[in-house]
């Protein structure tokens, strides 16, 4: 009687994608990867990780990263007139 042992093997691939990069950008990535001692694909893929993992940027167009909306909790309780009336609360209604 003859024993025939077979082995599966499967191997998940990640997906291959294309990517375009100017080539100073690459080349400056390339030498990253290098100084880190790592391949190319795995400084990608780092980069990439690291970016999605960071709590998102804004586009500077929201209230929290503009000075001028920072500086409203100083004047937070003031008077709900002051654009009307703002003559007669900086010159005391002398005008």
């Amino acid at each position: 009687m003859e024993h025939r042992l077979w082995y599966y093997v499967v191997i998940i691939m990640s997906q291959r994608t294309t990517i375009v990069l100017p080539d100073p950008l690459k080349q400056r990535a390339v030498a990253r990867a290098r100084e880190q001692g790592i391949s190319f694909g795995e400084f990608v893929r780092r980069s990439v990780e690291k970016m999605l993992t960071a709590p998102p940027r804004g586009t500077g167009r929201e209230k929290a990263a503009d000075p001028f909306w920072d500086n409203l909790k100083a004047y937070e309780g003031g008077p709900t007139d002051l654009a009307a009336r703002h003559d007669d609360y900086l010159y005391g209604g002398k005008l």
